[in-house]
């Protein structure tokens, strides 16, 4: 058994399906890989994301400590993303997924040709 805020486990895989629950975490995870985000740039690729839920998954995954939110004394005020040390161990498992999923399209998915 592992206990983990305030939670009981009985295998660690759980954990890991238990904090990505959903695709947009994975997805923030993903755009975070490549870089540091600003939310404007974040809410454009998650489309059609609200404000309230992407607001809401940041703030779920820097609880996790996976994302970083840096906030600079500006006016307007500019905050940036970026993956915290234990976010960027996520890469290589994301790069793998990908791979898999590449991989699984071209087995069984088709081109589609739009003109």
């Amino acid at each position: 058994m592992i206990k983990l805020n305030g939670n009981t486990y009985q295998f660690s895989a759980e954990i890991f399906f238990e904090m990505f629950n959903d695709r947009l975490k994975l997805m923030i995870i993903w755009y975070l890989s490549n870089g540091t985000m600003r939310f404007k740039e974040l809410s454009k690729f998650l489309q059609p994301i609200t404000n309230k839920t992407l607001s809401a998954k940041l703030k779920q995954l820097e609880e996790l400590h996976l994302i970083e939110r840096e906030v600079f004394a500006e006016v307007p005020p500019r905050v940036e993303y970026t993956l915290s040390p234990h976010g960027q161990q996520l890469k290589p498992v994301i790069d793998e997924v990908i791979a898999w999923s590449q991989h699984y399209a071209k087995t069984f998915g088709q081109t589609i040709n739009e003109e």
